[in-house]
C-alpha cells in the first residue's frame, strides 16, 4: 500500500533540515549549470569580437602606415615636381596599403556585428527564477527545466 505521495506505509518523513539541504544542493547545482550555459555561449561571442578587435588593430595599423607613406610620397612630389621616379613607387605602396586596411576593417566590422547576448542563458534563467518563485508561493511550475547544460555538450 502507497500514500499519495508514493512513499511505503511507515516510510520516515523527511526532516525540515534534509528539505532545506536538498533545496541548496539543488540550487547549487542550478547555477553551476546556468554559469557553464553563460560560459559556453559567451565564449563564441568573445572570440568572434577578439577577432573582430584585432583585424580593427590590422586595419589602424595599416592605415597609420599608408597615411605616412603618402605623407613621403607627397613630400617626394613637391621635391622631384612632376619627374615620376621614387614617389610613384611610395604612392603605389600607399594605395595598396589603404586596400589591405579597408578589407581588414570591413572583416573586422562583420564579426564584431556578431557578438549578440547570450539568450539562452537569459532564457533559462528566467524560467529558473519563475519556477523558484512558483515554487515558494506553492503555484504549479509552468515549464519544466530539461536537460543538463553539459549534456548536450555545453561547458566542456
Amino acid at each position: 500500500m502507497t500514500t499519495l505521495n508514493d512513499r511505503g506505509v511507515g516510510a520516515p518523513e523527511r526532516t525540515i533540515g534534509q528539505l532545506v539541504a536538498d533545496a541548496t544542493r539543488d540550487m547549487t547545482e542550478l547555477v553551476r549549470y546556468e554559469i557553464a550555459l553563460a560560459k559556453a555561449e559567451i565564449t563564441t561571442d568573445v572570440k568572434n569580437g577578439a577577432f573582430g578587435g584585432a583585424l580593427f588593430a590590422v586595419a589602424g595599423l595599416f592605415g597609420f602606415v599608408a597615411f605616412v607613406f603618402l605623407g613621403i610620397t607627397v613630400a617626394f612630389a613637391l621635391h622631384e615636381g612632376a619627374g615620376w621616379p621614387i614617389w610613384l613607387s611610395f604612392l603605389v605602396v600607399a594605395a595598396a596599403m589603404l586596400v589591405v586596411a579597408g578589407i581588414a576593417a570591413g572583416i573586422g566590422f562583420g564579426r564584431i556585428k556578431q557578438v549578440r547576448p547570450p539568450e539562452r542563458t537569459i532564457r533559462t534563467s528566467k524560467e529558473s527564477i519563475a519556477a523558484i518563485k512558483a515554487a515558494a508561493t506553492g503555484k504549479p511550475v509552468s515549464k519544466t527545466i530539461s536537460g543538463r547544460p553539459d549534456a548536450r555538450g555545453i561547458g566542456h
